[in-house]
């Protein structure tokens, strides 16, 4: 537990660095709010999402997230752009208690995207996340039967979703996101680790 706390610490000590430093470059009330902007998503990711992950360490050694991909008529695939992430990456998110796998995609491509699903998605493999959080595992879905229910404004969550052809996919895109995709597409062998 000790060494979790000073983990903790540390990645607060490093955010409150990159914030001063940020500050210091800032000039004019223009240059303290683009700051203060670029610095935000750091010091979620460096504290808060910790700090979440540590607490759910604690209240439970495995975790479990579903992510989707969504499959037009025209062959091109779903994602979106998270307030609290860099890049785009696949719908999706975690599991709740009492949730089936199949509960939660529902959920969270409505939530993210306004999609609901036409019949049973196609379970593609389940994933070892630990890079992201020790003892997180992913389960993979593709979802060519759907319909949009409602079109979705930016929100908390989602700043912004698109289709994107598999063979422009945006720079940005999550480095994870792009192995499913090119596995889904015979590009890739399956790996197990996302």
């Amino acid at each position: 537990m000790e060494a979790s706390i000073s983990a903790l610490l540390s990645a607060v000590s490093n955010a409150k660095g990159a914030l001063r430093l940020k500050f210091r470059r800032a000039s004019g009330t223009a240059g303290l709010r683009s700051a203060i902007e670029s610095v935000a998503p750091v010091i979620f990711d460096k504290v808060a999402r910790r700090a979440v992950q540590k607490f759910w360490r604690w209240k439970r050694g495995l975790t479990l997230g579903v992510r989707g991909i969504v499959v037009d008529s025209d062959g091109r695939i779903l994602l979106v752009r998270q307030t609290y992430a860099h890049g785009w990456m696949l719908p999706g998110g975690g599991v709740e208690f009492g949730e089936s796998l199949d509960q939660s995609l529902i959920r969270e491509l409505d939530e993210e995207a306004g999609i609901a699903i036409d019949g049973a998605p196609e379970l593609m493999g389940i994933y070892d996340n630990r890079s992201a959080f020790p003892g997180d595992h992913v389960a993979m879905y593709v979802i060519r039967h759907w319909h949009r229910i409602r079109t979705t404004a930016p929100n908390m969550e989602i700043a912004e979703t698109a289709f994107f052809r598999p063979d422009e996919l945006p720079e940005t895109i999550n480095p994870g996101s792009r192995r499913r995709i090119e596995e889904m597409l015979g590009l890739r062998e399956r790996e197990g680790v996302w």
